[in-house]
């Protein structure tokens, strides 16, 4: 699209049992359930950019991946009413904790969903099929390694 603003986003994600779970919180507008976004920030690298929005939005703190996974488009409401197009980089996560206490604690809810149910609350497509691809359930969870790294503290 054109004139379209970048955005980053962190997909928190944790193992259980046999399933991967989401961490999704709700928008501070309509209450809809999203991932953790936000605007790029200037002498951050996109991927340590989304791990601050993680923790400022949800409260999660972990590992996360310096490669893309995906990215999805959508229309920002501004106040004014206008419909700002934006393109957003995702960055999946590996969620070692969560705060009980963050910055944004007051304005939204958190919660995990299994991939499959994440994928049919969110309102972007893009972003549902990026749920619905991460079906299979790793050898083990990873711990460190070349695309991983520790989130901002």
């Amino acid at each position: 699209m054109a004139n379209e603003r970048q955005q980053v986003a962190a997909m928190p994600l944790r193992w259980n049992k046999n399933s991967v779970e989401v961490l999704m919180i709700t928008s501070r507008d309509t209450g809809r359930w999203i991932v953790p976004k936000g605007w790029t920030m200037k002498g951050k690298k996109p991927w340590a950019a989304a791990a601050i929005e993680a923790l400022e939005e949800a409260g999660a703190k972990g590992h996360v991946a310096r490669d893309v996974f995906g990215t999805y488009s959508y229309k920002k409401m501004l106040d004014d009413g206008t419909a700002l197009p934006c393109n957003v980089q995702v960055y999946p996560m590996v969620v070692e904790r969560l705060k009980s206490d963050w910055k944004e604690r007051g304005e939204r809810t958190r919660k995990w969903f299994p991939l499959k149910k994440a994928a049919k609350l969110v309102d972007e497509p893009e972003l549902a099929d990026m749920m619905s691809r991460l079906t299979v359930k790793p050898k083990k969870v990873p711990v460190a390694g070349p695309l991983l790294r520790k989130a901002a503290s």
